[in-house]
């Protein structure tokens, strides 16, 4: 007996992929289902073997906290950096930082490097293959202990609890 999980491993995906043929073609013609079908059985088998399932969400509230935490950073970061190139002056502090990560799994370190480059002003550069921290580039800081502290505050202890790591 064939299980659904070996067939249709990703089924949220398939879902969302037939979704999207079906708006980018702008037909819901029966040619198109049967592609869009296809394709939306294929492609999540194909990639299922490279795809790492995320941690169970233990705390979904906090989940929507912190979205919102991360969506205000982004609205302030913006105003931040729009000032900095409204009023240039001569003495930016930019720098890299080597955050120590308490995070141990990958999507949960892939979300924290990920909120951090969503937020202008600072992008993730590097993650060390030992997954003990990451380069992060800062275009002004005028405390590196600081800013470690407010990431780890901010964000990183958040995804701690959500996904409790």
């Amino acid at each position: 007996m064939i299980r659904p999980r070996r067939w249709l491993p990703m089924p949220m995906l398939s879902i969302l992929l037939l979704v999207v043929w079906l708006l980018l073609q702008q037909s819901l013609g029966l040619g198109h289902w049967l592609l869009g079908g296809a394709l939306a059985l294929l492609i999540p088998l194909v990639v299922a073997p490279f795809y790492e399932h995320p941690p169970l969400l233990k705390r979904p509230l906090l989940l929507v906290r912190y979205i919102i935490r991360v969506l205000g950073d982004i609205i302030v970061a913006n105003l931040q950096v729009s000032w900095i190139i409204l009023h240039p002056r001569k003495h930016m502090n930019p720098a890299f930082i080597e955050y120590p990560l308490q995070l141990k799994e990958n999507f949960s370190i892939t979300v924290l490097a990920s909120t951090i480059t969503l937020t202008p002003g600072t992008v993730s550069a590097h993650l060390r293959m030992d997954g003990k921290s990451l380069l992060i580039h800062a275009l002004d800081v005028d405390d590196i202990d600081k800013e470690i502290r407010d990431i780890h505050e901010r964000y990183e202890r958040p995804l701690m609890e959500i996904f409790e790591c």
